[in-house]
């Protein structure tokens, strides 16, 4: 019996034995676990997480989005530059130096702007950016898909979600 066929059958499902043996043979060598997890979980807990806290549903995955968050971030692995799509959907995008960034790390960021947004005046406080997470909070945004990709030369990690509909219309709260 090989190892593969003993952990299937000692946890009745292939898929979950293989990532444990992958998961148990990889982090020997140093590999982080979150590299196994599902990126875009990674992505929707957080941001799924904001939402609940100011009563607004839950975002869904969309294929279509997260595939055009793919090609955008691919074009921004050669330059790792912070540049907007300027596309058809919201967006958020994140750069970190280093290559361990995390979509929860950068979701994290993005959210953390929450302490400079007052929903009263509908506006950040002076100075400071509010406009990632009163995106990722959008009452009227419902669709999201994201992308992560390690930039030439190690340097740095670009991630950017896209939002459907978009959101952070002047003028108008987010919720």
């Amino acid at each position: 019996m090989s190892i593969s066929d003993l952990w299937r059958s000692r946890c009745h499902g292939g898929a979950i034995a293989i990532l444990l043996v992958l998961f148990l043979c990889d982090n020997a060598n140093g590999a982080k676990p979150s590299q196994y997890l599902d990126l875009p979980s990674q992505f929707l807990a957080p941001q799924n997480a904001a939402r609940a806290t100011v009563g607004m549903r839950p975002l869904v995955w969309d294929s279509r989005v997260a595939r055009y968050a793919e090609w955008y971030a691919n074009q921004r692995r050669w330059d790792c530059a912070l540049k907007h799509s300027n596309g058809p959907y919201g967006e958020n995008i994140f750069w970190g130096s280093g290559t361990d960034w995390t979509p929860t790390q950068a979701v994290s960021d993005w959210v953390s702007e929450r302490r400079w947004y007052n929903y009263w005046r509908n506006s950040c406080a002076g100075g400071q950016e509010c406009g990632h997470y009163t995106q990722i909070v959008w009452s009227g945004t419902t669709r999201v898909g994201c992308a992560r990709v390690t930039c030439l030369g190690d340097r740095g990690v670009f991630m950017t979600c896209n939002y459907d509909p978009p959101g952070n219309y002047i003028g108008e709260r987010p919720y």
